[in-house]
C-alpha cells in the first residue's frame, strides 16, 4: 500500500501542540461555554470587546512548543462559537481583526515558522453563531467554504487542516468531497483530518481524509484491509477536563502518565496531539507550563523515539506495556514501569520483574540506555534476546526509559 509523502512526514513529526483559544478563553470556563454556561448570546460576544492578547502571545507559545519538544501546533482559528481568529475579510464582523484589530492566526504562522515549527489549522463545521446554520444548509456551506479558502491563500503553506463538528449534523450532507476537494487544490501537501470524537476512535472517513482521530483514547492498531490508501492516526488529549482555559479545573492527569500516553502513541505509530488552553491575554497558566516543561525534560533525551523508528510485531515478555520499535538496523526497547534505586528506607524494594525476552533475527551488538545511564545487561541464544533492565539512578526518573539496541 502506497504512503504519501505528506502522510509520511506528518508521521516523523511525532508530536503536536493543540491550541485552544478563542473569546471563551476570557471567561475562563472552557470552549464550551457559549452552550454550556447560562449567559445570553449578547453577553457572549461582548467577550469580545474584552479579548486583546499580548503582542507576543504567540512568540511565547511557539518557543515553549519548541523547547518542550513538539513538532507543530494546531491552532483553532474557528471553534463551534463561530468566532475567527483570523481575518473573515467581510464574511463576519465576528472576528479578531474586530475585536482587536489584529488577525492572530497570521501572528501564529509567523511565530511557528521562525521557530521551526509547522502551524496547523483547526477549523469547525459546526457553527453556533453563523444564522444560516443549520437553517439554511447550502448558505452555510457556501459560508463554511469561503471562510476555509481564506486560510489555504492567506497564510502560505500550511501542515494541515483538522476539522471538527461533522457530528452536529448526521442527518445533512456536508459535501465532503468538495470541501476537502477545495483545500487539497489550495494546498495539496496539507494532511487533511476531521475529528470523529470521544464515540468513534479511530473510524476511517471520507477517502481524502489522511488521519484518524483517538480523541481521549490509546490509539490501536487501525483495520486498514478496507481502506483504499495508507492513513495516519492521531491522539489528542488535554490535561485536564477542558480543551479551553478553565480557571477552576485542576483535575489534571498526572505527567507521569502524560508521558505514558506519548509513549503508547508510539508503539502504533501514532502522532500525540496534546492540548493547551491559553488565558484570555494568550498566556499559559502556570501548570500548564509547568507540564510543558515536564513533558521537555523527557523530549529532550528521548526525542529520537518519536519521529523515525516505526512499530513492530515483536512481542516483549515481562511487562505487557512494553514494546520494540525498529529504525533500520536500531532497536528501540520501551520501558514503562521501570523503578528507582536506592536506599530501602527511602526507595520501595518491591520492584517489578525487570527482565524482558523477546525474539531478533538480527545480532545484537550493544544496548544503552538513551539517558546515558549505566548500560543493561543481556544475553543472546539464538533468536531470543533477555535484557536485565536497571532502574533509574537514584535522584532521576524519567517515567519512561528506552535502551537503543545496534543490530548487525
Amino acid at each position: 500500500m502506497i504512503v504519501e509523502q505528506r502522510v509520511k512526514d506528518f508521521e516523523r513529526m511525532g508530536l503536536g501542540l493543540f491550541v485552544h483559544f478563542g473569546l471563551y478563553s476570557v471567561l475562563g470556563r472552557g470552549e464550551w461555554a457559549r452552550r454550556l454556561v447560562p449567559m445570553g448570546a449578547a453577553e457572549y460576544e461582548g467577550l469580545a470587546d474584552r479579548f486583546c492578547p499580548k503582542p507576543d502571545w504567540a512568540s511565547d507559545l511557539a518557543r515553549t512548543a519548541r523547547s518542550a519538544g513538539f513538532r507543530y501546533v494546531t491552532l483553532t482559528c474557528r471553534h463551534h462559537d463561530g468566532f475567527s481568529l483570523y481575518d473573515t475579510r467581510g464574511l463576519s464582523t465576528f472576528d479578531a481583526p474586530h475585536a482587536c484589530g489584529r488577525d492572530l492566526v497570521a501572528e501564529f504562522v509567523d511565530a511557528c515558522r521562525e521557530q521551526g515549527l509547522v502551524p496547523f489549522f483547526y477549523h469547525t463545521l459546526e457553527d453556533w453563531h453563523e444564522p444560516s446554520c443549520p437553517d439554511d444548509w447550502p448558505a452555510y456551506l457556501d459560508y463554511l467554504r469561503g471562510s476555509l479558502r481564506l486560510l489555504c491563500t492567506n497564510y502560505g503553506r500550511v501542515g494541515g487542516f483538522w476539522f471538527d463538528g461533522i457530528w452536529a449534523h448526521p442527518d445533512k450532507d456536508w459535501h465532503e468531497d468538495e470541501l476537502y476537494g477545495m483545500v487539497r487544490q489550495l494546498q495539496p501537501d496539507a494532511i487533511l483530518v476531521n475529528n470523529t470524537g470521544l464515540n468513534a476512535r479511530g473510524q476511517l472517513g471520507n477517502i481524502e481524509l489522511d488521519s484518524v482521530t483517538f480523541e481521549r483514547g490509546i490509539p490501536q492498531a487501525i483495520n486498514l484491509a478496507d481502506s483504499p490508501k495508507y492513513v495516519a492516526s492521531e491522539m489528542s488529549e488535554t490535561f485536564g477536563d477542558h480543551w479551553g482555559y478553565a480557571a477552576e479545573d485542576i483535575d489534571y492527569t498526572s505527567p507521569a502518565d502524560v508521558i505514558r500516553e506519548i509513549v503508547a502513541c508510539r508503539r502504533h505509530g501514532s502522532n500525540m496531539l496534546l492540548n493547551v488552553g491559553p488565558r484570555g491575554d494568550g498566556s499559559l497558566r502556570a501548570l500548564d507550563a509547568a507540564y510543558l516543561g515536564a513533558i521537555g525534560q523527557w523530549t529532550v533525551v528521548n526525542d529520537v523515539l518519536l519521529h523515525e523508528p516505526r512499530p513492530t510485531a515483536i512481542e516483549v515478555a515481562g511487562d505487557k506495556d512494553d514494546f520494540l520499535l525498529r529504525d533500520g538496523d536500531t532497536y528501540y526497547l520501551v520501558c514503562t514501569h521501570l523503578p528507582m534505586s536506592g536506599d530501602p528506607n527511602v526507595t520501595p524494594t518491591d520492584h517489578p520483574e525487570l527482565r524482558r525476552d523477546f525474539r531478533l533475527d538480527e545480532r545484537v551488538e550493544s544496548i544503552a540506555w538513551l539517558d546515558g545511564g549505566d548500560p543493561p545487561q543481556y544475553v543472546q541464544k539464538g533468536d531470543l534476546v533477555t535484557v536485565w533492565c536497571t532502574p533509574f539512578p537514584y535522584g532521576r526518573h524519567l517515567v519512561v526509559r528506552v535502551a537503543e539496541l545496534k543490530t548487525r
